[in-house]
């Protein structure tokens, strides 16, 4: 019966998948979140106790199902208590070293004994290849009356795999690293042969210094479920708790907080993207901490929550050489671009690191740890709530509200809460609180960034400017209108007063023309595209007011190998806006400096071929692309200038998704930045569909020359040219960043990629082929119709 009933499970979510509403990536969380920590890193029960009660009062936090008993998900993370496991492995028989020389894992396997045997003879046969020690197995004892009905049916047998560590290792943080190679290898392996064997398989955690216990409980059940929680040798200085509400989403066993070293109430609304660039950079991973790098690739595992993959990044991003706090600073940065107040190295480390990855854009109160630190970060705009109390007898405790623990006021020492973009940070070995100031100075000192920022990032303003003459002229600007599909609406209602009032146009009237895919007339690719927009939880930004906070600085070039920052490989050129002028792309064709090339590919085809004519092109388009990213050319062309009766356009959105999804499937997408030089592009929806699907930066050739050719035929009152054509750029600027903001998105450099939209009219083959993870849900044509 339960295998059956796992097995429905299972068939039903994949069912949903392909038919339905419901899809994996959009894993969410509103949850509540905190922690409890002796400063001086005094191990206790009383932090166990604390840590649980903080979880049970924030229940109203969490959700249920129809069956009120079968929490969302509900779980605490704590040291692994030595003693407790010395007692209990004593009476197994096992000998434990001492701390810090084992490592305890906490598995969810199979519930069938036979089948849960295969799963830890892969797991031991993978511990032995990577040079470490089986010391044995422990059940973990439950309460299994104490679990709602639909979360003990599919309730996982719950196991723990005690590691030695083994000779080869010298210290600790190497065998960190090892466990965690033993994890990335053993999930490759078993987790397939799950899934034949319909039953999940999740390492909840497998480290020597931190356990998680968690599950699809309700934070009441969580101590009642899991009996080891209630032994007083069960101690810690720390404990960080999670009580789970999921968004549009299945609960499950595995999906429960805390995860390995981060508990998140909020949402990545980047998750997309910064997906795609994690996978994209793994092609130049090299770090002499592991030799073996590629043994971990996939960095992430997409099948989880956006917090897992975020938890899955700044995993990889500890393991490979970086303090927690250095990790966290990478990928939720505080606005920096701004901010005239900052400190010069913190905001030249801020540049640097912005070229080696992008924010993880969106409402964000975390706390993360990794058993010796262990801190709580606020996402830039400060959309969720994080409060914290400091006590005489030295605990800081932080949680999504206060009121979590009872507290005598006499025994409140300080109090406060956490700021946007700002970190509260506790180290246990050091015994005592590092202000946000102290713990960002020394990150950004760590490293001579500002050395780094002169040496392989130039500004565009630096570049030599290119002569009139180096600008291809337009030719018969009519033309060029007729064939990228100009309408007189697009003149009257779009360009010309984005020309003249430098802002976006508004309409009273709302949107009353006919879908793409019910449309009599032809339609461009760009409106089979729909743009996501903040909903449930998750709070839009105004990006007027909160202009501090937001950026449109986009980098062009290659960035370095993510894990070994002293093994600088970025070149890049750092760009205001992501829209650029005519003069500007032609100072790019020319550089030849600091290691920047560029390559212009075309993006024409023979319309006498048709659609298999536009497929050959855009085959070739993707392997020529491939060849100039091997052949070290970093920013990359796509023109379809020289259009004539022979030679028709690639639609740009189509071309740039081709190729950007292209690179990132051949791990080549950082070495280059992707420049669209296109005369289809004019409104803001279309510039925000290319960003969002991998271009750099436009040059809406065709548009700027309209903007002229109206401004020289008196249309756009007493502007010059030039401030014609900057009222244009801005206007389309600021309304990108309407639309990033109507997703809770701030910076320029998160949407990038990010593929903010679901399609409507497109059919799944088309879309699986050029843009991947886009949600199309009802089909519709393809490239031949």
């Amino acid at each position: 019966m339960e295998m059956s009933t796992i097995a429905k499970q299972h068939e039903e979510q994949r069912h949903l998948e392909a038919n339905g509403l419901y899809s994996s990536q959009f894993e969410k969380d509103a949850c509540g979140m905190g922690f409890v920590v002796n400063i001086k890193g005094k191990k206790s029960h009383d932090i166990i106790d604390d840590g649980l009660r903080i979880l049970e009062r924030l229940e109203h936090r969490g959700g249920a199902g129809a069956d009120k008993d079968t929490g969302d998900g509900a779980g605490i993370l704590v040291q692994i208590p030595h003693d407790f496991f010395r007692r209990e492995c004593e009476v197994l028989g096992i000998h434990l070293p001492p701390a810090g020389d084992y490592g305890v894992g906490m598995v969810f396997a199979h519930k069938y004994e036979t089948l849960r045997n295969e799963q830890k003879r892969i797991l031991e046969e993978v511990v032995r290849e990577e040079g470490q020690i089986v010391l044995g197995w422990r059940e973990v004892p439950v309460d299994s009356t104490a679990v709602g009905h639909e979360a003990a049916l599919i309730r996982p047998w719950m196991i723990q795999i005690l590691i030695g560590k083994g000779q080869d290792v010298t210290n600790q943080a190497e065998f960190e690293r090892k466990l965690y190679m033993i994890r990335k290898i053993a999930e490759k392996r078993i987790v397939p042969l799950s899934k034949e064997m319909s039953s999940d398989f999740y390492i909840a955690s497998l480290s020597s210094k931190t356990i998680v216990y968690k599950g699809m409980l309700t934070p009441v059940q969580l101590r009642n479920f899991y009996l080891d929680l209630n032994d007083l040798d069960f101690t810690s200085a720390l404990a960080m708790v999670h009580s789970r509400f999921s968004t549009n989403t299945f609960p499950s066993w595995a999906r429960a907080h805390p995860n390995r070293y981060l508990v998140h109430n909020g949402e990545i609304n980047t998750i997309r993207g910064n997906v795609n660039w994690i996978n994209a950079r793994e092609g130049k991973a090299e770090s002499p901490l592991f030799p073996d790098i590629k043994k971990v690739f996939p960095v992430v595992d997409d099948t989880g929550s956006d917090s897992a993959m975020f938890d899955n990044t700044l995993e990889f991003l500890h393991m490979t050489g970086r303090s927690l706090p250095h990790a966290i600073m990478m990928m939720i940065p505080e606005p920096w671009e701004r901010n005239t107040l900052m400190s010069q190295e913190k905001h030249d480390f801020y540049e640097f690191n912005s070229f080696m990855m992008e924010p993880w854009d969106g409402p964000a109160a975390m706390g993360f740890t990794d058993g010796t630190v262990i801190g709580g970060v606020l996402d830039r705009n400060g959309l969720r709530p994080a409060r914290y109390y400091v006590t005489a007898d030295d605990r800081v405790i932080m949680a999504s509200e206060v009121g979590v623990v009872n507290e005598a006021d006499d025994m409140i020492r300080a109090k406060g809460r956490l700021e946007p973009g700002k970190m509260l940070l506790i180290d246990t070995e050091e015994g005592r609180i590092i202000s946000d100031e102290e713990i960002k100075h020394r990150v950004a000192t760590e490293l001579p960034y500002n050395e780094w920022v002169k040496e392989h990032v130039i500004h565009l303003s630096e570049i030599q400017q290119a002569t009139e003459e180096s600008i291809p002229e337009v030719g018969d600007l009519f033309m060029q209108q007729q064939v990228f599909g100009y309408t007189q609406e697009d003149l009257v209602r779009m360009i010309i007063p984005m020309a003249k009032d430098g802002k976006d146009p508004v309409g009273s009237m709302g949107a009353d023309a006919p879908l793409a895919i019910l449309s009599d007339k032809p339609q461009m690719l760009y409106s089979y595209f729909k743009q996501l927009f903040a909903q449930v939880t998750n709070p839009p930004i105004d990006a007027i007011r909160e202009e501090m906070v937001t950026s449109t600085r986009v980098m062009l070039g290659n960035s370095g190998n993510l894990t070994d920052p002293n093994k600088v490989g970025t070149y890049a050129v750092s760009m205001r806006t992501p829209i650029m002028t005519n003069q500007e792309l032609a100072s790019i064709k020319q550089l030849d400096c600091r290691r920047m090339k560029s390559v212009t590919l075309s993006i024409l085809f023979d319309p006498a071929k048709g659609a298999e004519g536009m497929k050959e092109a855009l085959d070739r388009l993707c392997k020529d692309a491939e060849e100039a990213a091997r052949t070290d050319q970093n920013v990359l062309i796509l023109s379809d200038r020289g259009v004539d009766e022979h030679h028709a356009p690639i639609p740009a959105l189509l071309a740039v998704a081709a190729v950007h999804n292209h690179l990132i499937n051949t791990v080549l997408r950082t070495e280059m930045g992707l420049i669209l030089e296109s005369g289809e592009p004019r409104e803001v929806h279309h510039f925000c569909t290319l960003l969002g699907y991998g271009v750099t930066a436009i040059n809406p050739y065709v548009a700027l020359a309209t903007v002229r050719e109206l401004q020289a035929t008196n249309r756009l009152g007493d502007l010059t040219p030039e401030e014609a054509e900057a009222n244009y750029i801005k206007a389309s600027v600021s309304g990108i960043m309407k639309v990033m903001s109507k997703m809770g998105i701030s910076t320029v450099r998160s949407y990038h990629g990010a593929q903010i939209f679901e399609a409507l009219g497109l059919n799944t083959n088309f879309i699986s082929t050029y843009f991947p993870n886009t949600p199309t849900r009802i089909g519709g044509i393809g490239l031949g119709g």
